[in-house]
């Protein structure tokens, strides 16, 4: 087992203790992150996902890319409890892993339990990864994807005027990210944004140092480099970094939808995510900050049955229906 600071686990939640101590010993197996290495992560990513329910319907579309004349091609999407001919509220859900690694599909159970518990529809993106693909093409795969839902919503059964942006970890950044997207182009409405422990400063764990005991367990500074390197294709935390792919460099917050942000607080994302919720706040954006003691990043996904997990996911959910307009 890796070396381990048993002050830094007194603060972990006792029902996530061995879980803490699980992701320790699977971040040092794939830190310094190095291609070899990404390729590994990638495989257990893609290993360790669940299949989806048979009970809850799905479909898979190619979704034409727009944006990006020089790379054109199909974004790959799944709807999820499609209700044609109705007129649903529903979530655009983009997954996390770092900017690097998972998909989709490893997401498809996550949002078939999400889609039953508020009868929604759910799009999730497979938006192309980094290295390979840096933010600006990820970011329009998202946009993509976001347009051909509102063009579909009659096929979809959805209200094109009530779509929320989910997402988790670098989903949750690249939501932030399509969020300003759609205010800045002025094509589509959004309801609300859902930023569930959010990658949203390139600038933490690299220019701007964490106490230790944020992101000890889990995802860590090391890890965090890579990842927005590897995001933006250049060297994170400098004065040079373009604002358009960060979004906590982002100057104007104003004029976005209302927001709900929930961080554990030993994850190494609380600073930023604290900070962004207090910008929103500033600028005159409905926001709702949720900070959970003793949790470290993706706690509720790697221990869902533990008590402070299903505190937080109930959260999560009750913020959603809030966003959708359910709660009426």
């Amino acid at each position: 087992m890796v070396d381990y600071r048993p002050e830094f686990l007194e603060l972990v939640d006792p029902e996530l203790r061995d879980a803490a101590l699980q992701m320790r010993e699977t971040t040092a197996a794939f830190t310094p992150m190095t291609r070899e290495k990404l390729a590994q992560r990638r495989e257990w990513t893609s290993g360790a996902a669940q299949a989806p329910r048979a009970d809850v319907p799905f479909e898979e579309h190619m979704v034409p890319r727009v944006g990006c004349p020089a790379d054109p091609g199909d974004v790959r999407v799944y709807a999820v409890n499609a209700r044609p001919g109705e007129n649903r509220p529903a979530i655009l859900h983009i997954h996390g892993g770092g900017f690097t690694a998972s998909s989709a599909a490893n997401s498809l159970p996550m949002m078939q339990d999400l889609a039953c518990e508020l009868d929604v529809p759910v799009v999730t993106v497979d938006y192309r990864l980094a290295p390979e693909t840096i933010w600006s093409g990820s970011l329009e795969d998202n946009y993509s994807a976001l347009l051909w839902t509102v063009e579909n919503a009659g096929r979809l059964g959805i209200d094109p005027s009530r779509i929320a942006v989910m997402g988790e970890s670098a989903g949750g950044g690249h939501a932030a990210l399509l969020t300003l997207a759609a205010r800045d182009r002025g094509e589509v409405s959004l309801a609300s944004q859902v930023l569930v422990y959010p990658m949203l400063d390139d600038r933490a764990g690299t220019s701007r140092p964490a106490p230790e005991h944020i992101g000890y367990f889990g995802w860590n500074p090391e890890a965090n480099r890579f990842g927005w390197e590897s995001f933006l294709g250049m060297a994170p935390g400098g004065q040079d970094v373009p604002a358009a792919a960060v979004p906590a460099r982002v100057e104007d917050l104003a004029g976005l939808p209302p927001a709900f942000i929930c961080c554990g607080a030993l994850d190494l994302f609380v600073e930023e995510d604290i900070a962004y919720a207090s910008r929103l706040l500033a600028s005159g954006v409905p926001t709702e900050l949720l900070i959970v003691p003793g949790a470290f990043h993706g706690f509720d996904m790697f221990v869902p049955d533990a008590a402070i997990s299903r505190r937080f996911t109930a959260a999560k959910v009750d913020a959603l229906r809030r966003g959708l307009g359910l709660d009426g």
